[in-house]
């Protein structure tokens, strides 16, 4: 009888050997403001998290809770994942103002270029001179969208003298900054609230890539858009798709590798690149929505970029103030999106 009991016992322990514990299986909540079939989820993190399960035998899998169902408001996702609410967000870094100083730099009028260009140079900007802003989290990837155009309801602005009274949404603080400088009111608020804010005449109008509107049918309640000439942008907004650093460190060694190996330097590359082709698809929509379209160029921009020169003496005193080398990091930006911009 002892005899047979062992052989159980061996054959069960065998057994258990050839499967995948339960104790191997990893359950990673996933949390943003975004709804599920947004260009970011649908297309980035959906896809993400497939490759990780597939490459993990479907030991990494994923809860995914959209539109903030684990409640919180959007500036709150930053401290659900930092805290361990939940293992993994992506979210817009300047939904928190003043919380990652250095990485802000990149927020900064005629800043950018394409996504695929500046998120490269983001990417190495937080692996390097920028590390200190996100050393509490995983990086899986630090990426940006396209350069956003100014969106209004009615007015086209084609001069300074169009922004002077306008409600308009800024997606953070230097551009909140430059609208002030142009005249307009600037109205702070994360991107779900910005629709219900148009119907009910909150703002007159919003600064968001073309990407984000169908998200929202932003197309529908916008009808005059303004874009920049040049290869520089009015703003960009760098976005983090990050995982709590403790739920990442309790990973297995082959886990973990499985993970790095999906992020870093290429996943930002590759977001850079999506971020890009959304612009076109998401622009026609617009068309066929009955926009009027305008590019400011010319002596109505240089007066634009002038008042965006104040705005960068501004964040760099600002940084100053902070302690930090505010030339310094303006300077390293410029050059990283210069470096990438050379490689593309």
């Amino acid at each position: 009888m002892k005899k047979f009991v062992f052989f159980i016992i061996v054959y069960l322990f065998s057994t258990a050997l050839s499967f995948p514990s339960l104790a191997d299986k990893i359950t990673l909540k996933f949390h943003t403001m975004l709804p599920m079939p947004s260009n970011t989820i649908a297309n980035f993190v959906k896809p993400w998290f497939n490759k990780v399960k597939k490459e993990s035998n479907n030991e990494i899998i994923t809860e995914f809770y959209p539109s903030m169902q684990l409640g919180g408001k959007p500036p709150q996702l930053i401290d659900q994942v930092r805290e361990g609410v939940v293992d993994v967000i992506w979210t817009v870094a300047g939904y928190t103002p003043g919380r990652f100083p250095r990485l802000s730099v990149f927020e900064l009028p005629f800043m950018p270029t394409s996504a695929k260009v500046t998120a490269q140079a983001v990417q190495e900007f937080v692996e390097t001179i920028g590390a200190e802003d996100l050393k509490d989290y995983k990086i899986l990837a630090v990426h940006v969208h396209s350069p956003g155009t100014i969106h209004t309801k009615n007015t086209l602005i084609k001069s300074l003298k169009d922004f002077q009274g306008l409600k308009l949404r800024g997606p953070t603080r230097s551009a909140t900054n430059l609208l002030k400088k142009l005249r307009a009111t600037p109205v702070g608020m994360p991107i779900p609230k910005v629709a219900p804010s148009l119907s009910k005449g909150v703002i007159d109008g919003m600064v968001v890539p073309w990407e984000i509107m169908p998200s929202f049918k932003l197309q529908e309640l916008t009808k005059s858009h303004t874009e920049v000439a040049g290869n520089r942008g009015i703003y960009t907004a760098p976005f983090l798709f990050i995982m709590n650093k403790n739920r990442y460190n309790a990973l297995s060694k082959s886990h973990k590798e499985i993970i790095n190996k999906n992020s870093g330097m290429s996943l930002a590359k590759q977001a850079g690149i999506l971020w890009d082709k959304f612009e076109g698809p998401a622009r026609d929509l617009a068309v066929k929505a009955g926009g009027k379209f305008h590019i400011l160029s010319g002596a109505p921009l240089e007066e634009v970029k002038k008042a965006a020169d104040d705005v960068i003496l501004d964040w760099i005193k600002d940084a100053n103030d902070k302690g930090l080398d505010g030339q310094k990091l303006y300077d390293a930006a410029k050059s990283l999106i210069s470096k990438y911009e050379k490689m593309s």
